[in-house]
Order: structure tokens, then C-alpha cells, then sequence
């Protein structure tokens, strides 16, 4: 017999709080410190009762990340049904602020932060990622169909990066009343379709000499150097949770004693991961001062130095998917430093403005997607490792900082 249409309806609700409670506490928590029974609590259950819908906790996951790519597959559908490549651009830029304008006023929301996708058992994995890649397809046609290879891989670049900017923009709005949103909103649509140098299209960058921040070098690194480096990398390729302690340990052919030895517990060894790569990101920026010319010229030096690092060197910067696992302090830390280097961004732009380099747009908004451009490039290797020329790869990944994302393609 089927179930009343009451049942099954109160089924749907009790199993949606369940999934959105669990949403909330992986974003501000991770998933390895969200319990079947803080759930429960988070909506007044029992541990029993959240079981009956979901008998364990990497079920209640796949279905937090199932139903936030579903969401984000709405929105980048509902933006392509716009009729130009501007308006399905600012029409996704408008449903991801709207929905979290409706989450500070109170709605619960499922962009949950998809870093431990890869820590799940690989069927769920495979097809969770295939989920998400069909969100990327629906962005890169945002664009139009590629006419050539070039243009696909520029397309791609452009998807990634636009999907990048909102996945990030949950952290930054925090530091903007509800009342700026539709001002911010304009100003990121702004910036993304158009760029930021006055003159449309110039990159120039300069040679940085390394400044400690390159890691293949001729020393051999210490083996306190190999733990970060080997983390690093782990955290960004599996999320906080896959990269265990055993894992990092295996990679380097060494005892879990030796890994204690150095680092007190796990979180200290992601701090220092953090503290490494925000160190090595702010002395390129550093050196960018001292480079002749334009602030453009300078910024744009820096940023062909960390594009190299996320695509090339054997320990790009960390990303920011461990965040959520920390604990308040040390995340608020973490965010505090993020922010800094991102005013150190806006600065080289206000500068940009007094020499006529930079044109008029706004240079705390321009800082964040810089930022996010930055963190997600990680995710492109891949992407970046299909070019025979290093330089070409990082010029057309950051032609959308330097022409925006309305320029003609081939």
C-alpha cells in the first residue's frame, strides 16, 4: 500500500531538516567533527531518530553534497536560459547573493563547502563528481559553444574561475551588511565581464627573482619542509579527513612517531600548512613592489609568480577547503590573514588608480576575487599541464583579471 501523501510529505521535511542541519554544521565544523548526534541536537532529535533516516554518517554527507550541487545545478541552469554571456553571468552572481541575503535573514541554506567529496568511498565520489561537472559544463556554456581548442580551455578557465568567486564569496560577505549587497553584487559582475588594467588585455609581467617562496630549488628540503609540502598537497587533493596522519606518514616512507615528533596533533600541522603558504604568498606580493612601472605591471608580476606556484611548483599554497575544519580560533586566524593579503591586493589597485593603470572599479571586491582566482587555480592543474608553454597557460587562465570575461575568444 503507498503512504499517504501527509506521511510522505512529513517524511520529506524531517529528512530535508535533517540535510540541512547537517549543512550548516559541516561549514562551520567539517565533516569529520559533524556527528549523527549534533544533528540531532541541531533540531531537537534524538540520535535514534536521525538514524531512521540516515543509519549512517557518510550517507547523511552524500546527501548534504548531493542536494547542494543540485542546487547549484539549478542556478547555473536558470542563468543559462538568460540570452547573452552578460546576463547569465550576472544572473548566477545574483542568485548566489540572493540566497545568501535569505540565509543572514534566517532561511537555511545547502551550499555546503564540497572539499571531502574526495574522502568519501570512490563510488560515491565518482558520482557525486560527475554531478559537479555537469554544474561546470552549464557554466562553461555560459560562454557559447568553443569554436576551437583554445577557446574551450579559455571557457573552462572562465567557468572554473566564475564558480570559484561564488563558492568563496559565503566567507567575504560576512563583512558587508545585507543593505551593500545588490552594490556588491553589481561591482562583481562588473569586474568579472570586464577586468581591471585601464587598458583592456595588457599583461605584462615581470620576472620575479625568488625570494624563498619556490620550492625546487637545488637544497634538499628538511623533512619538517616534506610534511608540509606532502599535507599541502594532500589536503588539496582529498579535504581535511583524507588527509589522515597514517596517509601523510605513508607518503613519506616514515613512522606516525616521526610525524608527532614534529607536530603536536593534526590541526597544528594544517596552521602551519596555512602560515607556510600565507608566508610565501606575502613575500611575492612584497617583491612585487620593487618591480619597475605600472602598479598593474607590478600586480601583474605577482600574480604570474603565484599562478606559477598553483599550477607548476612541487608545493603550491594550501587551500582554503581546510578551513572548515578548524576550530573557531584558529579559522578566524586563518580568515584574518586571507584579509589582510587581500588588502594588500587592493592597495597595488588603489595605487593602480593615482598612475591610471587600474581603472575605476571597486578595489575590496577586485582583492576577493582575486583571492578566490588565486585558491581555486590549484584545482586546474590539470587544466594548466595541456599547454606546451607555461606562460601561456597562466596568461589565459588570468585573462579573466586582465580583459574580463567578455573578451572575444579565438
Amino acid at each position: 500500500m503507498a503512504k499517504k501523501p501527509d506521511v510522505t510529505k512529513k517524511f520529506g521535511e524531517k529528512r530535508s531538516a535533517i540535510v540541512h542541519a547537517a549543512s550548516v554544521l559541516i561549514n562551520e565544523t567539517g565533516v569529520q567533527a559533524t556527528t549523527l548526534t549534533k544533528v540531532a541536537r541541531a533540531i531537537g532529535l534524538n540520535a535514534t531518530s536521525v538514524t531512521y533516516y540516515f543509519p549512517r554518517k557518510d550517507q547523511l554527507i552524500v546527501a548534504v553534497y548531493a542536494e547542494t550541487i543540485a542546487l547549484m545545478k539549478a542556478t547555473a541552469e536558470e542563468a543559462l536560459a538568460e540570452a547573452t554571456p552578460r546576463e547569465r553571468i550576472a544572473k548566477f552572481v545574483k542568485l548566489h547573493v540572493q540566497l545568501r541575503d535569505r540565509i543572514r535573514r534566517g532561511e537555511h541554506g545547502l551550499i555546503a563547502a564540497l572539499s571531502e567529496i574526495r574522502s568519501l568511498d570512490q563510488e560515491q565520489q565518482d558520482e557525486l563528481l560527475q554531478k559537479y561537472r555537469d554544474v561546470v559544463q552549464d557554466v562553461r556554456m555560459f560562454f557559447g559553444g568553443p569554436a576551437t581548442e583554445a577557446d574551450r580551455a579559455l571557457y573552462s578557465a572562465r567557468s572554473h574561475i566564475l564558480i570559484e568567486a561564488m563558492l568563496w564569496w559565503p566567507v567575504w560577505s560576512r563583512r558587508y551588511s545585507v543593505l551593500d549587497f545588490p552594490r556588491v553584487e553589481q561591482k562583481i559582475v562588473e569586474i568579472l565581464c570586464n577586468g581591471i588594467p585601464a587598458s583592456k588585455g595588457e599583461w605584462a609581467p615581470s620576472s620575479l627573482p625568488d625570494g624563498g617562496w619556490r620550492s625546487d630549488g637545488d637544497a634538499a628540503p628538511s623533512q619538517n619542509d616534506e610534511f608540509l609540502r606532502v599535507a599541502t598537497l594532500m589536503i588539496n587533493e582529498r579535504g581535511y579527513r583524507g588527509a589522515s596522519v597514517n596517509r601523510i606518514a605513508e607518503a613519506l616512507n616514515v613512522t606516525k612517531g616521526s610525524f608527532y615528533h614534529h607536530h603536536d596533533a593534526k590541526d597544528d600541522l594544517v596552521m602551519d600548512c596555512f602560515q607556510r603558504s600565507y608566508d610565501r604568498l606575502s613575500k611575492v606580493q612584497m617583491a612585487g613592489h620593487d618591480v619597475p612601472g605600472s602598479y598593474w605591471t607590478k600586480l601583474c608580476s605577482v600574480l604570474n609568480e603565484l599562478m606559477d606556484l598553483q599550477f607548476f611548483d612541487p608545493m603550491p599554497l594550501l587551500r582554503t577547503t581546510a578551513l572548515q575544519a578548524l576550530d573557531s580560533d584558529h579559522k578566524t586566524d586563518v580568515v584574518m590573514r586571507s584579509n589582510r593579503l587581500a588588502r594588500r591586493f587592493a592597495g597595488f589597485l588603489i595605487d593602480g588608480f593615482e598612475d591610471g593603470s587600474v581603472r575605476a572599479i571597486d578595489p575590496l571586491v577586485a582583492s576577493q576575487i582575486i583571492m578566490s582566482t588565486l585558491n581555486g587555480a590549484y584545482e586546474a592543474r590539470r587544466w594548466a599541464s595541456r599547454f606546451e608553454d607555461r606562460a601561456e597557460a597562466i596568461k589565459t587562465y588570468l585573462s579573466v583579471l586582465s580583459e574580463g570575461m567578455l573578451a572575444g575568444g579565438s
